[in-house]
């Protein structure tokens, strides 16, 4: 039998290969032209002290540099930040189906895109990152001040039903305004259903900080996430003080969720699918769920990324569509198996 700590590396060296390979199938897919020794030798030029021929026109050069790798980036990115929120979420809440959006970062978001299309019109969507990053982190400020006034957030169970509520307001203002301005409907539904598209790096440099200050934070806490999966009272029995610790890990979750939603729009089902695989594979213990989650939710969102480029091509689906025609069906297998377990 396999030791324990020769195992733990055996899988994140599987993992990261994983993600190294679908980087790069996510780089070479397209009308390019692009190779994998070319992809390769061009990188190996970039770094310093190396100076190699990779052979690819300045043409290719162009579409690697500013238009394939910066995708890529922020799909690996965006995948990341999701599924480590998602396995966070699930930690906090002793709930295998809590996922980042649970408390109305999506809807929030949403409603903040919607407003910066309906107000800007067609230069609207230079507007949405920033209006969708400020409506997700409002709609969980006020998910929290609902659940304080109704529960003193002592239960992550009023938490998780103030975040419905706020969600429900938010969709219903979003629709109000969807209906006053009908000719808005494409430009909002196209942001909504998830895309990668970038201009150069600015997406992948504005998100990257949130990203690696949320991932720092909950690795950090990642003892205190098993502390807190066997009960409040048993934690709070072993000197952790539950009720802070996960408005702390919500709040950054959330935080990281909503820069890389703003930069993304929402990609559903990352956050619930990914951690709770991971989980069914390398058992609950987040001292490996954390970076499993984190490799492999950025190249499960890298391979949707290359599905949703290539099933209609030239034409390409939304990165939303994708992750739903996964996620829904393992849902459902996560609801059932959750029905039986209770």
């Amino acid at each position: 039998m396999i030791a324990a700590p020769r195992r733990r590396a055996l899988v994140l060296t599987g993992a990261a290969s994983i993600l190294l390979a679908a980087m790069l199938l996510g780089i070479l897919v397209g009308p390019a032209g692009l190779t994998p020794g070319g992809v390769l030798l061009d990188i190996a030029d970039r770094l310093p002290f190396v100076d190699v021929d990779s052979g690819l026109t300045t043409r290719q050069q162009a579409i690697l540099w500013n238009i394939r790798m910066p995708r890529v980036v922020l799909g690996v990115l965006v995948g990341a930040m999701l599924a480590v929120a998602g396995a966070a979420y699930q930690g906090v809440f002793r709930n295998p189906l809590a996922d980042p959006y649970l408390l109305g970062v999506s809807s929030g978001a949403g409603l903040g895109a919607t407003l910066a299309i309906v107000v800007g019109g067609a230069a609207g969507f230079a507007g949405v990152p920033p209006a969708a990053f400020v409506g997700g982190m409002l709609a969980v400020g006020a998910t929290y001040a609902l659940g304080r006034t109704v529960g003193g957030v002592r239960s992550e169970v009023v938490i998780i039903l103030a975040g419905v509520a706020v969600a429900a307001f938010a969709n219903a203002i979003q629709t109000f305004f969807m209906q006053l301005h009908d000719d808005t409907l494409r430009q909002v539904y196209s942001w909504m259903l998830g895309r990668l598209a970038t201009d150069g790096w600015s997406d992948v440099l504005t998100v990257l900080p949130y990203v690696v200050v949320t991932v720092a934070i909950i690795a950090l806490h990642r003892r205190t996430l098993d502390v807190m999966s066997v009960g409040d009272v048993e934690a709070a029995s072993l000197g952790i003080h539950p009720a802070r610790v996960r408005l702390l890990l919500v709040s950054v979750a959330t935080l990281g969720t909503a820069a890389v939603v703003s930069a993304s729009g929402l990609i559903g089902f990352v956050g619930i699918v990914v951690p709770h695989a991971v989980r069914l594979l390398v058992g609950p213990g987040h001292r490996l769920l954390l970076p499993l989650s984190l490799m492999v939710g950025a190249a499960f969102l890298v391979l949707a990324d290359v599905l949703a480029r290539s099933v209609m091509a030239p034409a390409e689906l939304p990165i939303g569509v994708v992750t739903a025609a996964v996620g829904a069906p393992f849902f459902l297998v996560v609801l059932r198996r959750s029905r039986g377990v209770r």
